[in-house]
């Protein structure tokens, strides 16, 4: 199965955004991946509240989620945006998985669960919970004949979500991100690697790269990890970009095989 991963610097609204997405998908698509991922926030970024709220819509008129479903028809295609950040109906913010089909029809969604809200060493500040309602549920789909857990960013963090969603199924995990610069440099790779290794799974990571137009920098550094933690393929820098991997979803099971501990994992009362 081969799959490509899109390396993007997402501009503060929906229209530049898909302009500045668009040729990379395209450019994913003519090497022959059967599914396409996109970053966290491909839709647009926005550190200001005041021009978040005013730039954020829900995802049935948002012009970059209806522009990659075209996309997808277009190209025949499954592409999942890694995410988009939407209004939901009762007003409130969502950070949203999109899993799109080949016909151009959403074919399931996630809501990210873990809210990124720190204090960084460096004086960097993120309260995302002060704009974004937590998901509630975890969610497996499949994609091109594999099984897809989702999660987004932060997400990584949390090895009780990825054991889950590799105990329901998953064969391949994505975390689409917008890692900030000294998170990223740390601990991107060391948590990609540590997630895939310990779930035997496939992780797809797709990243925002370099110095946003609202401001903000990321880390870039999209990859994708075997189920034995070896990296298939990097883009080692944060500008835009493609990078495509082929993956033998028969590696899972040999993985699990040779280390269960999916199996072994016991309850256990807490101290």
């Amino acid at each position: 199965m081969k799959v490509a991963l899109v390396q993007t610097r997402t501009p503060a609204t929906q229209a530049a955004a898909l302009a500045h997405t668009a040729p990379l998908i395209r450019e994913a698509a003519a090497t022959g991946a059967a599914l396409i991922v996109t970053p966290e926030g491909s839709n647009f970024l926005q550190r200001s509240r005041e021009k978040y709220l005013q730039t954020v819509a829900p995802a049935e008129e948002d012009a970059f989620v209806l522009g990659a479903r075209d996309l997808a028809r277009d190209l025949g295609v499954w592409l999942l945006i890694g995410s988009a950040l939407v209004r939901r109906d009762d007003g409130k913010s969502v950070n949203r998985s999109i899993l799109i089909g080949p016909d151009g029809a959403v074919a399931a969604t996630y809501d990210k669960i873990h809210m990124f809200d720190v204090d960084l060493p460096t004086g960097e500040r993120h309260r995302e919970s002060n704009v974004y309602e937590p998901g509630e549920r975890a969610v497996v789909a499949t994609a091109a004949g594999a099984s897809l857990g989702l999660t987004i960013c932060y997400d990584v963090r949390f090895p009780g979500l990825h054991g889950a969603l590799a105990r329901a199924g998953a064969q391949i995990l994505t975390c689409p991100a917008a890692f900030t610069r000294p998170t990223g440099e740390a601990h991107w790779q060391i948590l990609l690697r540590a997630r895939a290794i310990e779930t035997g799974s496939f992780m797809l990571a797709a990243a925002q790269g370099g110095t946003h137009e609202d401001g903000r920098a990321t880390w870039g550094r999209s990859m994708a990890i075997g189920p034995w933690g070896e990296i298939l393929a990097i883009a080692d820098h944060d500008e835009p970009g493609v990078i495509v991997a082929d993956l033998d979803l028969d590696a899972v099971a040999k993985a699990r095989g040779a280390v269960p501990a999916l199996a072994n994992a016991r309850t256990f009362a807490a101290p």
